[in-house]
């Protein structure tokens, strides 16, 4: 089971390569029908790959049994269960497959692993490029220079959670829709409705006034866990409607000046439109 991840896609000669990092296994996991897809040049690597899958299935290869499924992110933008492999199942299934890019794909293979242990040893290389990431999807710098401070803020409360016992998963989640709820009037899955989205990442839909509010929340929360020590759930969640609370009078007060809301429906496509308008104007 793959657990942790972390979608991202690469480039191999100007194909996309679908792609999901398990932080519990330290291990990149890559979507074969993409692979397939560059090594074949097959007008339908899906059909391709089912066969292969058949055959090697019948030849009793392990590698295939192994592989797991996994949702991303299809052509059409919704989240479709498709196969992947870890990089050295994938280097055992592109012995099976006649292609003069084999060579290559195994030293880009090599390249990305390395790239990604090079950021565990050192975290300012994964925020550099996760800055790269930001930038090409249109973000401006002063939303990204917040997205990354609320990424740092998230994981200071979370490894609160965890020193106290906490299992990752049900109850991250719900403490989580009690902080929202608490200073945004709104659960998780009902705030992304309300942006209009789906599988998309609420924080990376969200302008800088609830990014920075959600900040304060998450700050509040994981400063007052630190002094009051809770034990229980029930316990977290109090702690977790209080630092809500603080963001939430942080929020009402900023609303009442500017007459503004601070919980608006703009997304991430929004965002970047007016970022891009503003360069215009530059």
């Amino acid at each position: 089971m793959i657990n942790e991840i972390t979608p991202k896609s690469y480039l191999f000669e100007s194909s996309q390569i679908r792609s999901a990092w398990d932080d519990e296994q330290e291990e990149w996991f890559f979507s074969i029908v993409d692979v397939v897809a560059v090594l074949t040049d097959s007008l339908d690597a899906t059909a391709y790959w089912r066969k292969l899958k058949q055959r090697l299935k019948a030849e009793g290869n392990e590698t295939v049994t192994n592989c797991h499924g996994l949702k991303m992110q299809a052509a059409d933008g919704k989240m479709r269960m498709t196969d992947v492999a870890s990089t050295e199942q994938l280097l055992r299934l592109i012995q099976t497959i006649p292609s003069k890019k084999a060579e290559p794909f195994k030293l880009w293979l090599a390249q990305v692993g390395s790239e990604r242990l090079d950021q565990l040893q050192d975290p300012e290389l994964s925020i550099e490029q996760a800055m790269q990431d930001y930038k090409r999807l249109g973000y401006s710098d002063n939303w990204i220079n917040q997205r990354l401070k609320s990424i740092e803020i998230r994981k200071e409360l979370t490894d609160e959670w965890k020193k106290r016992g906490l299992q990752e998963g049900a109850a991250f989640a719900f403490l989580t829709d009690v902080i929202y709820k608490t200073w945004a009037g709104k659960t998780a899955k009902e705030y992304k409705q309300h942006k209009g989205l789906k599988k998309e990442s609420l924080r990376d839909n969200m302008t800088n006034k609830e990014l920075v509010l959600n900040m304060l929340a998450e700050l509040s929360t994981k400063e007052i866990s630190e002094i009051s020590n809770p034990e229980t759930l029930s316990e977290h969640e109090e702690v977790a409607k209080r630092g809500g609370g603080v963001a939430k009078e942080a929020r009402l007060k900023l609303e009442a000046e500017t007459g503004q809301p601070v919980v608006t429906w703009q997304n991430a496509k929004g965002l970047q439109l007016r970022n891009k308008g503003d360069k215009k104007h530059d």
